[in-house]
């Protein structure tokens, strides 16, 4: 059967995105409450308003709500579970500028859009009539509503399906992830108290061209890993008049970016698909004000994805980058300092800087080594003391001032480079259909894309690893229990600002699939969606997947 449900997906999505729900802000507390009062007026859940809830995310340094609507199928008495999800919280909306009061606004929008300096294609799509502009429209409020109007569906047609249908609407992917963890605990209490067996997921996260060109529309099996190895490094620091008797920690780290950004190197490849190379997000050195000093230190950290690399391959990789870029620096000052003093008619002497390298959790044990319990017991109550008197700093920073701590204590300071992970754990889930749940998915979705490639004028192809950072890592795991204990002792947050959740992980275990909005410009000015396939493609194949998997 094929549902018309394009204006009803369209009207609840332009409701959504006039919802100014930026991460971090009053706006998704906002979001959750019109999503729950949308689900609150149904037949169903004014008969059955256990199955709604609005549950406040926990160990959160702000207020903000998940919602759950569970529907139960009438057309028999299985225990089977399918979870659709999607998140109500976007990102923020400074780069709209003077116009930023409108960024939620798809009505006018357009209009002020095209007063500005615009590329010939955002102007097309918008003449064209086939696209919503907004913040959110794409990533990815059209997706909650396509599931919004699902969940009601099935909650009038409890007839047609066999088995749970558990709809997630969740705060916080743009962020930490708050709002998938904390329904990861309420998922694994249904499964303990109404004895579900869960078989699988399907995210609505969105997906763009790959290039001009591309005319395909995209469903994910399985999910890309990202990870953020991230590098403290301590220099030398001398007057600039004596420049060459310091070593520039801004220089030791300009070279680990230029040996790792977009280094295509770096990317990782499974099952004929590659990730986009390791890019940095984030250089700084640590001086807060101007002086004739060098800096003593700085640091950085890059985002890198995976397909297959766990976290240990991804720090022996940056690892050998990190020992490249000191050797090369080495290199590189003394041959500046020689051609200085010819230049100068000095006396050259070669500068002895020794490479040091290490991961957190060899810096950390070399600490321990040193000084004993008393560096632990120390390090550990600087840790809850920083996260009760700053329970709103980013991960990144909690986690650089741990290392900066850490340095304290190190007897021998001279330059180094110490290298940690510093954000939260987004696993890789690859998919190879070795297990029944996996069959079961990919079969229903692969049906349900046949059928509707009849009322699609587009191409739709299918990949293995959708290709962003998405919640739909929370719902299994790729890397193994000794992977992610390498992860956490070298991460020198966890245990205190941050842990990822092994068992609440587990409980859920299943194959994932991104049945998703389709538009361009995702986190741009001009983020926009492509209505016509999200607002009736995209219903439709979840649809008939859902009623394939619950039959």
């Amino acid at each position: 059967m094929y549902l018309h449900c394009f204006e009803d997906v369209k009207e609840i999505t332009k409701e959504l995105v006039k919802v100014p729900s930026i991460v971090k802000t009053k706006g998704e507390k906002d979001c959750a409450e019109k999503i729950f009062e949308f689900y609150k007026e149904t037949s169903y859940f004014k008969q059955n308003p256990d199955s709604l809830k609005i549950v406040q995310t926990i160990d959160d340094e702000i207020e903000r709500h998940i919602v759950i609507a569970h529907v139960k199928g009438t057309k028999g008495n299985s225990n089977k579970a399918l979870i659709l999800m999607g998140h109500l919280d976007t990102v923020w909306v400074d780069d709209f500028g003077e116009i930023k009061e409108y960024a939620f606004d798809p009505d006018k929008l357009p209009e002020l859009l095209k007063q500005r300096h615009l590329d010939k294609e955002v102007l097309k799509d918008i003449e064209s009539g086939e696209y919503m502009f907004g913040r959110g429209a794409l990533d990815m409020k059209s997706g909650v509503a396509g599931q919004m109007y699902l969940t009601k569906y099935f909650s009038e047609h409890t007839d047609e399906f066999d088995g749970h249908l558990i709809t997630l609407a969740a705060c916080d992917e743009e962020d930490n992830s708050h709002g998938v963890l904390t329904a990861l605990k309420v998922f694994r209490q249904m499964k303990e108290e109404d004895g579900l067996e869960f078989i699988g997921c399907i995210n609505a996260d969105y997906s763009t061209p790959y290039h001009s060109q591309d005319e395909n529309r995209y469903v994910y099996f399985g999910t890309i890993g990202k990870l953020l190895p991230s590098f403290y490094v301590v220099g030398e620091e001398a007057h600039v008049g004596q420049a060459f008797s310091s070593l520039d920690p801004n220089l030791l780290v300009a070279e680990i970016t230029r040996l790792i950004d977009y280094n295509t190197e770096l990317c990782d490849e499974s099952q004929g698909e590659v990730t986009i190379p390791p890019v940095s997000l984030k250089q700084s050195d640590f001086k807060d004000k101007y002086t004739v000093q060098t800096p003593l230190s700085a640091y950085a950290y890059y985002n890198f994805f995976t397909h297959s690399m766990t976290p240990k391959d991804v720090m022996d990789v940056v690892y050998k980058k990190a020992e490249e870029a000191f050797d090369n620096v080495i290199h590189y000052l003394n041959q500046s300092y020689e051609s200085f003093c010819k230049k100068g008619n000095h006396i050259y002497k070669e500068l002895i800087w020794q490479k040091r390298v290490y991961t957190w959790n060899e810096f950390y044990t070399e600490l321990y080594t040193l000084h004993g319990d008393k560096f632990k017991v120390y390090m550990d109550s600087f840790s809850k003391e920083l996260n009760e008197q700053n329970p709103a700093l980013d991960l990144r920073e909690f986690s650089v001032k741990m290392v900066e701590e850490a340095w304290k204590w190190s007897l021998d300071k001279s330059p180094a480079i110490i290298i940690y992970f510093s954000s939260t754990y987004n696993g890789r889930i690859e998919m190879t259909g070795k297990t029944d749940l996996e069959r079961s998915l990919m079969d229903s979705v692969n049906k349900s894309i046949d059928f509707a490639r009849d009322y699609m004028d587009k191409p739709i192809v299918t990949k293995m690893f959708y290709p962003y950072i998405s919640d739909s890592s929370f719902m299994s795991m790729s890397d193994s229990p000794e992977d992610l204990l390498y992860l956490e002792k070298n991460m020198p947050a966890w245990g205190t600002r941050y842990v990822h959740n092994v068992e609440d992980v587990m409980a859920i275990n299943v194959p994932v699939v991104n049945i998703g909005t389709y538009g361009k410009d995702g986190h741009k000015l001009t983020e926009r969606v492509h209505m016509k396939y999200t607002f009736e493609n995209v219903p439709n194949i979840t649809y008939n997947t859902i009623k394939s998997l619950l039959k």
